[in-house]
């Protein structure tokens, strides 16, 4: 039987550490052979490996006793700590991802109601109080009791995978264009004039409300694409009431959506 040996190379990086005292030329020119300082590994890399073929088992243990005395304790234990490190961001990251984000109690939404062929469809949706959607319901009529319990469920399903922190975007590529009856004209939605399957319809319009994806809706929006930043000079009341208002309901459209009343008089005088 052969028997073989891999020899690995690695990379050191590390710094030396000086306590100075006095801080003044004369120190930080000599500063070179002073040997009381402080070594720390910053980083260790493996290069390469290369093996060679052994004559039997006791060559092999020496070389890797050699290899072994050649690293200094400081370096092998900056190589546990690291590796210890590493364990516990992993441990912290996988806390993190499991982090469920409730809605409040309380919370902002729209109802839209439109019917597929013959088949009424309500989607029901919940907002955080930052406008982000978390949450949906499907109820449709005419349908068995098997038939409305996995669309119940499959919108629960939805809405705790939003609130764990799945992108609307992978649900939207997911299932827009799905295929399957009830499906056809759509009456009832302004922007969506057609649909393959209730799924297409439910995640176009929460493209069209929450994504602003207009290439997705078969009309035209009817307000301007003028840009709503807060940071460009947006006002006061703006503000207030982008954080009252359902954000898919007004399709972000808040200016265009508000009533001018500034020269709107109301007389407050009774009569005597």
């Amino acid at each position: 039987m052969k028997k073989y040996i891999v020899e690995t190379y690695y990379t050191c990086t590390f710094k030396t550490v000086h306590t100075l005292n006095d801080l003044d030329d004369a120190a930080l020119s000599k500063i070179d052979q002073r040997t009381d300082g402080e070594v720390e590994v910053i980083d260790v890399k493996l290069n390469n490996r290369k093996t060679k073929k052994i004559g039997n088992i006791k060559d092999e243990k020496v070389k890797s006793n050699k290899l072994g005395k050649n690293l200094s304790e400081s370096i092998s234990n900056q190589i546990k700590k690291s590796s210890n490190n590493q364990k516990e961001n992993t441990v912290n990251l996988k806390i993190k991802s499991n982090a469920r984000f409730r809605m409040p109690d309380r919370r902002k939404g729209y109802i839209q109601k439109a019917q597929i062929g013959d088949h009424k469809v309500y989607l029901h949706t919940g907002e955080y109080d930052d406008g982000k959607i978390g949450e949906i319901f499907i109820d449709t009529n005419k349908e068995g009791e098997l038939v409305k319990a996995m669309m119940n469920n499959f919108a629960i399903a939805i809405s705790l995978g939003l609130q764990y922190g799945v992108p609307l975007e992978e649900y939207v590529d997911a299932f827009i264009d799905t295929k399957f009856e009830p499906s056809g004209n759509v009456v009832g939605n302004d922007r969506i004039l057609s649909a393959s399957s209730i799924l297409d319809y439910v995640f176009r319009e929460l493209a069209i409300s929450y994504l602003g994806k207009e290439e997705l809706a078969h009309t035209p929006s009817i307000a301007s694409t003028k840009n709503l930043d807060i940071e460009n000079g947006e006002d006061k009341f703006l503000k207030i009431v982008k954080n009252i208002t359902s954000k898919g309901f007004v399709r972000s459209n808040y200016e265009e959506k508000l009533v001018d009343l500034s020269d709107v008089r109301i007389n407050l005088k009774t009569k005597n």
